[in-house]
């Protein structure tokens, strides 16, 4: 097959998707701790750019605002029937990125995976207790602190989090209440466009190398979930690095980390 001639975005099925709409119902379990269910969807890629060379923090502040309209219209397209869509970008081979051309995946899910069970679970607990969303509260107190903040600006701000266990993890948040990625208004992408251009520029520069990470999205559900009041949610983005000490030494999640509680090499601040 042949790619069509794209100049911004191209996004096309994955070819080998862990989710799929017609996968087979699981036959009846003879125990109960021996239970499975149906998990469907759809996988899609998105190359960011025809170039395969040029990376986010290497493309112009239009282009990224590209990737972020693209983005915004996948979550409202697969979201209007999937409970949950989940937006990422694995860069480089140490993340088992396979494909070296800037791309990112998007899977829609009938069904809320456990990192956002949990975050709709403590959100929603949160609203409940204080009255307001965590993640806005949260924003809010780490702009007065300044302690872990990385970057800013009007309308969003980036921060090593409190309770970060990756070095240099990150978490992109914006001021305003905003739930999901297509609620943005047009300020807010240009803005998202430019603190994004800056975060991963600094990346890059820390140890000069096209720095690896993972970075996700998270919003509040949607599918059935749209008629439902999500005000609890707060939209962000993850990013948490594996680069440790160097752009060769990396930090893993071995032995007590995975069996216990991940444990820190450095503070947050630090």
């Amino acid at each position: 097959q042949v790619n069509p001639q794209y100049e911004g975005t191209f996004v096309f099925p994955n070819d080998f998707p862990a989710l799929q709409p017609d996968a087979p119902e699981p036959g009846d379990s003879d125990h109960p701790l021996f239970q499975a269910a149906a998990a469907r969807g759809v996988c899609k890629v998105m190359c960011f750019h025809p170039w395969s060379d040029l990376t986010l923090p290497l493309m112009s502040l239009a282009e990224i605002r590209a990737v972020i309209d693209a983005w915004a219209k996948l979550a409202a397209e697969l979201g209007a029937c999937n409970p949950w869509v989940q937006i990422f970008e694995n860069k480089g081979a140490m993340m088992g990125c396979s494909n070296p051309h800037p791309h990112c995946q998007v899977w829609a899910s009938s069904f809320l995976p456990n990192e956002a069970r949990l975050e709709d679970r403590t959100q929603r607990q949160h609203l409940s207790q204080r009255g307001v969303p965590m993640l806005l509260e949260y924003a809010e107190q780490e702009a007065q602190r300044k302690e872990r903040l990385v970057v800013e600006n009007a309308d969003w701000l980036v921060v090593v989090p409190y309770w970060a266990t990756w070095p240099y993890q990150t978490l992109l948040l914006p001021r305003r209440h905003v739930c999901r990625l297509q609620d943005l208004r047009e300020g807010e992408r240009d803005s998202l466009a430019s603190i994004m251009q800056r975060l991963l520029i600094k990346y890059d520069n820390l140890f000069e190398v096209s720095f690896p990470y993972s970075m996700g999205w998270h919003g509040a559900p949607t599918g059935p979930y749209l008629e439902q009041d999500c005000g609890h949610w707060q939209l962000h983005a993850h990013s948490p690095p594996p680069l440790l000490r160097s752009a060769t030494v990396r930090k893993f999640m071995v032995g007590y980390e995975m069996l216990a509680q991940a444990q820190r090499d450095l503070t947050p601040e630090q």
